[in-house]
């Protein structure tokens, strides 16, 4: 009887997956997408990934494509910050393309961690 409610306490643990969506505060919403730090991506955020990927991506739902399609993120937020050239029908500023950054390599890390197949 004890072993029972012992392992019914146990079950109650979040998994690492879950853990680590809470400590970086990533929720998921079917009907929205995923919210990072209390934004909605794409509805928020949606132009400005489309413009980053080079149109490669419209919304934040493909994590698998996201994560394939950061370097390019990456160095076009990289090249923008170093040349200090904004695309200012975005809304383009150092601050805001670095959060996005934080934000691209939070889902990486999450698909990277927990959803990849592991070879």
């Amino acid at each position: 009887m004890f072993d029972k409610i012992s392992a019914l306490f146990k079950s109650n643990k979040p998994s690492p997956a879950q853990q680590f969506l809470q400590e970086n505060n990533i929720q998921y919403a079917g009907d929205t997408g995923y919210v990072v730090d209390g934004i909605q991506l794409n509805q928020e955020l949606g132009e400005r990934l489309e413009y980053l990927s080079n149109r490669r991506m419209k919304t934040f739902d493909d994590l698998k494509e996201l994560y394939s399609t950061a370097m390019i993120i990456n160095e076009k937020i990289d090249l923008e910050i170093a040349h200090q050239r904004f695309n200012p029908r975005l809304g383009n500023t150092e601050e805001n393309l670095l959060q996005f950054k934080a934000i691209v390599k939070k889902l990486n890390d999450y698909y990277r961690n927990f959803l990849r197949e592991k070879k």
